[in-house]
């Protein structure tokens, strides 16, 4: 398939950044998107919203169901997919995209940083996975997509935040052990990650702020790599552990300058890559 026309992507965290760039690529081929994250009013150190969220959606050519979430809660995320089903009557797409992130040593990592990063990465995407396979079963290109990295258990990249590597890490597990559970069901599972930080909130407010952020490339590099993924056939393309840039050069795409915040400034790389 080249085209994501018609399908329902159910997307977490998808009010902000990469999980909203990814939401309007696909409406800009005619998808169904479905909002799931917690932002309903505005956030004062945060752009956006679900519905100004969805308002972009339905701007770029799609339509847009935008639910209120708290991806550790079980009952909200039943919730929000049986809306998805009842309103799109189905999903075909679930992108694993909402993170938490707090970069410390051991002894400078609380518990409750510890638990929200484990909560929000690794169970929530487990628990999404979990609710939104009965229906990924029912299409005929069904994907999930883990916005995690590949696997690489060097020690460097753990020494200075074990606690989110764990947590990240714990997304791609999933990724490893779910295709292969799902193969048969042919619902594809795979990871995709950015070869270089890119920008977003988390850049601006956590890692680095605008010098990062002039060293970063735009979301748009990220959306464009989901695309190419999720348009592939599910029974052919499962398991594997994508980098952003290396998904746009399998699909022609070489000349990535456009992407980035700034041409001329040096791309900073990202984590475990």
């Amino acid at each position: 398939m080249a085209t994501l026309q018609g399908r329902t992507l159910f997307i977490t965290g998808g009010s902000r950044g990469i999980g909203l760039a990814i939401a309007k690529r696909a409406a800009a081929d005619g998808a169904n998107v479905v909002v799931a994250a917690k932002t309903a009013k505005p956030h004062p150190k945060l752009p956006g919203t679900i519905h100004t969220a969805a308002k972009e959606i339905e701007e770029a050519g799609g339509q847009a169901l935008a639910c209120v979430v708290d991806v550790r809660d079980e009952a909200m995320v039943e919730s929000a997919i049986a809306q998805a089903v009842e309103r799109f009557g189905g999903i075909d797409i679930l992108v694993n995209n909402a993170s938490a992130i707090f970069l410390a040593g051991t002894t400078a990592t609380p518990m409750k940083r510890f638990d929200l990063m484990h909560a929000v990465n690794v169970r929530a995407t487990y628990l999404c996975s979990s609710k939104c396979i009965p229906h990924l079963a029912k299409s005929e290109n069904p994907h999930i997509l883990n916005l995690s990295p590949p696997l690489n258990l060097e020690p460097k990249w753990f020494a200075p935040h074990v606690a989110y590597t764990m947590s990240k890490y714990g997304m791609s597990f999933c990724v490893l052990g779910m295709s292969a559970e799902l193969a048969g069901k042919g619902i594809a599972v795979n990871a995709l990650w950015p070869r270089t930080t890119i920008a977003t909130a988390a850049i601006q407010n956590i890692l680095g702020g605008a010098a990062l952020i002039r060293r970063s490339r735009q979301p748009a590099i990220m959306a464009d790599a989901a695309h190419a993924i999720l348009t592939r056939g599910s029974r052919d393309c499962t398991g594997n552990f994508f980098i952003d840039d290396e998904v746009l050069a399998e699909a022609g795409v070489t000349d990535l300058t456009g992407y980035a915040v700034d041409p001329s400034a040096d791309l900073q790389g990202d984590f475990f890559v």
